[in-house]
C-alpha cells in the first residue's frame, strides 16, 4: 500500500477510452479529487458520441482523481462539443461539462503552473490510420492536428516568455524523437502527413526547458530531456525533482 502525505500530479499516456489501469491505479495509491492525473492525448473520453461517450464520463467521474487530458488525435475537440464551457485553472484556460468538474481538457497553447513548474500544453498529430477510419466510418474529425490559429497562438505564448518553460505536454513528438523503430509495418511514411511534428522540432529548437512529455506512439521511451509514455504511470516531473533536491535548488 502507498500513502500519500501531499496532493499530488501524475502522468500516463493515451488510454484510448479504457480506464481499468486508471481504476487500479487511483486504488493502489489511495488518490482522491484533489490528486491530479494528466494524459497524454487519445483519452478517448470524447470520441462516441454523448450517449456512448457518457458512461465512460461518469466512470472517470467516479474515481478519486482530477483528469487533466490534452488533445490528441483520436478524439474530437471540446470546444466543438455543445455543453463544454471554458474556465481558468491553475493559470490556463481549460474545458469542462457541469456533470463532470472533475475531467478538465487543456485548450492548446495555454500554460499551466502545475506543481510550480510553468507547463505548455501543444496537442494534437496526425493519423496514419485515417483512410481506414474514413472507410468504416470510425471516428475522424479534421482538426486532428493544430491549426495554423493554434500555432501562432502556442508561439505567441512562448514568445512572451522568452521562449522558456519548464514542461511540454505534446501528444505528439518533435520530428527528431520520433521512435521510427515501433512505425507500424506496411505504412508507407511518405504519405504521412509530419507537418506537426516538423513544426513541434522547430519549438525544441529554440524553447529552453527542462522536460517534454509526450504520448502517441504506444511506446515507452526516454530520449535525452523528452519521455514518450503509454501505459506506464509516473509522478509529474519526478526527475526534475529529485535533481533539484539533489542540488539543493
Amino acid at each position: 500500500m502507498v500513502w500519500k502525505d501531499k496532493d499530488m500530479i501524475f502522468i500516463t499516456g493515451d488510454t484510448h477510452e479504457r480506464f481499468e489501469r486508471v481504476e487500479v491505479f487511483c486504488r493502489r495509491f489511495q488518490t482522491s479529487h484533489d490528486d491530479i492525473l494528466i494524459i497524454l492525448g487519445d483519452a478517448g473520453i470524447n470520441f462516441s458520441g454523448a450517449a456512448y461517450d457518457r458512461p465512460k464520463k461518469e466512470l472517470l467521474e467516479s474515481l478519486p482523481i482530477t483528469v487533466f487530458a490534452i488533445h490528441g488525435n483520436h478524439e474530437q475537440r471540446p470546444c466543438t462539443i455543445a455543453g463544454y464551457k471554458e474556465k481558468l485553472w491553475k493559470g490556463g484556460i481549460v474545458y469542462y461539462e457541469e456533470e463532470y468538474p472533475s475531467i478538465l481538457f487543456a485548450k492548446d497553447g495555454e500554460i499551466f503552473d502545475l506543481d510550480g513548474k510553468q507547463t505548455i500544453v501543444i496537442g494534437g498529430a496526425y493519423s496514419i490510420d485515417k483512410e481506414m477510419r474514413l472507410a468504416h466510418g470510425w471516428g475522424w474529425w479534421e482538426d486532428e492536428q493544430p491549426s495554423e490559429e493554434i500555432r501562432e497562438y502556442v508561439e505567441q505564448q512562448l514568445e512572451k516568455r522568452g521562449w522558456k518553460a519548464d514542461v511540454v505536454l505534446s501528444h505528439t513528438a518533435p520530428l527528431k524523437y520520433e521512435p521510427v523503430e515501433v512505425f507500424m509495418s506496411g505504412v508507407n511514411q511518405s504519405s504521412v502527413d509530419k507537418s506537426t511534428e516538423v513544426w513541434l522540432d522547430s519549438i525544441e529548437d529554440r524553447l529552453s526547458y527542462e522536460k517534454w512529455y509526450c504520448g502517441h506512439y504506444h511506446t515507452e521511451k526516454k530520449i535525452d530531456k523528452l519521455e514518450i509514455m503509454f501505459e506506464s504511470f509516473d509522478e509529474f516531473c519526478s526527475g526534475m525533482r529529485r535533481k533539484s533536491e539533489e542540488t539543493g535548488n
